[in-house]
């Protein structure tokens, strides 16, 4: 039986679910900040975590941990002790992002983080690269 390399390439392309073979651009949705007295609140932190696929508690650790501050939820919007400026929450979410959404070999931002045991690696669902990512 032999098969022709066309043949194949369809058929594992009619196998993949839909949203990875779409090009579309992956886009973050620009923080929303305000600073009242000392806190800083982050109005859309819930779209931005939708947008990024990731649990709403890992952004906030990483934002609190880089930083140097306490954080909060308070319904869709994080709170920060302390003044920030926009600049430095947008280039945190960016940086973030680099690291623990984007896939290091295909640069696609479908990945999933999954925990086993002590470790934490980052799977990638459009190509299915496995990378370690550091705890949090």
């Amino acid at each position: 039986m032999r098969f022709d390399y066309n043949e194949l390439l369809e058929r594992a392309r009619s196998q993949l679910p839909p949203d990875v073979s779409e090009r579309k651009r992956f886009e973050v949705p620009k923080p929303r900040s305000i600073t009242i007295g000392m806190k800083t609140f982050v109005q859309n932190f819930k779209e931005i975590c939708d947008a990024l696929n990731r649990d709403p508690q890992h952004l906030l650790r990483y934002l609190s941990r880089e930083m140097a501050t306490a954080g909060t939820l308070s319904g869709s919007r994080a709170v920060f002790q302390g003044r920030f400026r926009y600049d430095t929450i947008e280039r945190l979410i960016q940086h973030y992002t680099v690291v623990f959404v984007t896939c290091p070999v295909c640069k696609r931002p479908d990945t999933r983080i999954v925990k086993e045991k002590r470790l934490s690696f980052m799977v990638c669902e459009a190509c299915g690269a496995r990378s370690s990512v550091r705890s949090m």
